[in-house]
């Protein structure tokens, strides 16, 4: 159980929440909700104790595993070490055992304490330790061959996953995690999800994945008017309750204002009449139903719309024979497909498989669009009549040119239309009044993912192309997209691990396994009932 009395943080003038009061029960698992920069963060780096509330108190158990933000922080340690430490007082056994048995020569003093030490290994589960940790890497994607190696040998996707294992090690009485599927194909998040739905102990976790959220979770602590408030469910449980509350709120006051311009119509009437008595009460009244002006929530919701200048051929993309490898790594070999206009093709799999490989190797055909130096081993290529192609890369780097203003920038792909038109489009995606001057280098990776939106509402293709467009997005963002696709006219590409972004948008899926990749003609809940049925 994780208990917290009266809790206040704010940055200068700006309010995250305050005299905030809650119980986290053993046994439960929250979802920690809210906007980007509500604060969500930060009150979980409360939680343990990385951060000194600026008011109040916290009551933490002795154990508890948090998801480390830092990648490098453990480049010097084996990957197998890395989550062991995730138990600090085993670890810290351990290392003084070593140092005592590294000495040349031992004390009864010595002797003494390693009794003492193996006592504490013991209780810990140490002399399983390793293959413990070895259960977990694997769950996670980590092969064997790894788990010997340096943390600084590990990609950044793979190091997260380490970090993660780290969390879960020790049998910890409370899980913090901050965006656990952050870097994670799909097999990983279900397998994650397993693991904690089987959690005994206090989870809380931030998350931007609503499926997981509403997999995982059975109470939903949302920040949001500057307070936190504990819904029963999960994330579209939480939607609903707090829905109906603000709105039974907001017809209360209603009410209440009617009934009082009514009383003061009658005041104003007879003030300096006969029925001051009736005046008296009814100024009483007024003074009674005064309406006290709602909280205003810090939610913000954009609104993405994806139109089509004019629709594409009826056979929107074709292409066969197409190879790719990099070195002695074959990603793609021989694979071939045509895309009708208005499919919408989900690129599933675990990560390094290919996926943003062959929407490269599908692009290197479009100048405007192909990566430099990217060169496909073999295949052909074609775009069907009066294809468009918008595209929205994994990585950003280098995307949105520096030393201009946000306005101006998305400016520059259709000059013809005007500055209301561009403000419009970007106050949809929430760059509101001066937002819309703001220098293209000071941008947030949430922010320049939502301007890149922008500039594919502006241009109208037919083919949208998307290579994880949720990684820097909010809830709130997520579901406009899904929502956005969901209605578009065009033909998709899509390649994601939100489950929601597939269950509800694909009508077709490219799996890729063992280096080939599954071409299935139907939805993912299709897909998942046939390969159910051929295991």
């Amino acid at each position: 159980m994780i208990s917290v009395s009266n809790v206040s943080m704010r940055y200068g003038a700006k309010i995250l929440f305050e005299d905030v009061t809650v119980t986290f029960i053993a046994g439960r698992r929250y979802g920690l909700t809210g906007p980007n920069g509500a604060g969500k963060s930060t009150f979980m780096k409360v939680l343990s104790g990385e951060l000194d509330a600026q008011k109040g108190d916290v009551v933490r158990p002795k154990k508890i595993g948090v998801l480390s933000q830092d990648q490098f922080a453990f480049d010097a340690f084996r990957v197998i070490d890395t989550v062991i430490m995730g138990n600090k007082p085993l670890w810290s056994a351990l290392e003084e055992r070593d140092a005592i048995y590294s000495k040349s020569e031992l004390t009864d003093e010595d002797g003494m304490r390693l009794g003492e030490l193996e006592g504490i290994v013991g209780e810990e589960d140490g002399y399983t330790a390793e293959s413990d940790a070895a259960i977990l890497l694997q769950g996670l994607d980590i092969p064997d061959e790894l788990h010997e190696r340096k943390m600084s040998e590990l990609q950044g996707g793979q190091k997260v996953r380490v970090l993660l294992a780290q969390a879960l090690f020790g049998k910890p009485q409370a899980l913090l995690l901050d965006e656990p599927t952050n870097h994670l194909d799909l097999d990983s998040i279900h397998w994650l999800q397993d693991f904690l739905t089987r959690f005994e102990g206090t989870l809380i976790t931030i998350s931007h994945d609503r499926h997981f959220l509403n997999s995982v979770t059975t109470h939903t602590a949302d920040i949001d008017y500057q307070t936190i408030i504990t819904y029963t469910g999960g994330y579209d449980d939480m939607v609903v309750a707090k829905t109906q509350i603000r709105a039974r709120l907001e017809s209360q006051n209603e009410q209440r204002e009617k009934k009082i311009a009514q009383l003061n119509e009658f005041i104003a009437r007879f003030a300096a009449g006969t029925r001051s008595s009736q005046v008296t009460s009814r100024k009483k009244e007024v003074e009674r139903l005064q309406t006290t002006e709602l909280a205003r929530s810090n939610i913000q919701r954009p609104y993405i719309r994806f139109d089509q200048n004019r629709p594409s051929g009826k056979t929107a993309l074709e292409f066969d024979s197409l190879s790719k490898s990099y070195g002695d790594q074959k990603v793609i070999s021989d694979f071939g497909a045509m895309v009708m206009r208005g499919e919408k093709i989900a690129l599933m799999g675990r990560n390094g498989l290919g996926k943003t490989t062959l929407l490269k190797s599908l692009l290197s055909t479009s100048p405007d669009l192909a990566e430099k130096g990217f060169m496909l081993d073999s295949g052909n290529i074609k775009w069907g009549h009066e294809a468009q192609i918008g595209y929205f890369p994994q990585d950003h780097t280098g995307v949105i040119e520096h030393g201009m203003n946000v306005s101006d920038w998305l400016h520059q792909f259709d000059p013809k239309v005007t500055k209301e038109e561009i403000r419009g489009i970007l106050g949809q995606m929430l760059f509101r009044g001066e937002e819309g001057l703001k220098p293209t280098s000071a941008l947030s990776g949430g922010e320049t993912a939502r301007l890149l939106f922008c500039k594919l509402m502006l241009q109208k293709p037919n083919i949208l192309i998307f290579d994880e467009p949720t990684n820097h997005l909010d809830l709130e963002s997520i579901n406009a997209l899904n929502i956005a696709l969901q209605k578009y006219e065009g033909t998709v590409l899509l390649v994601t691990h939100d489950h929601d972004l597939i269950d509800e948008v694909a009508t077709r899926i490219w799996h890729f396994e063992h280096g080939a990749i599954e071409d299935f003609k139907g939805p993912y809940e299709e897909y998942l009932t046939a390969t159910a049925s051929a295991k």
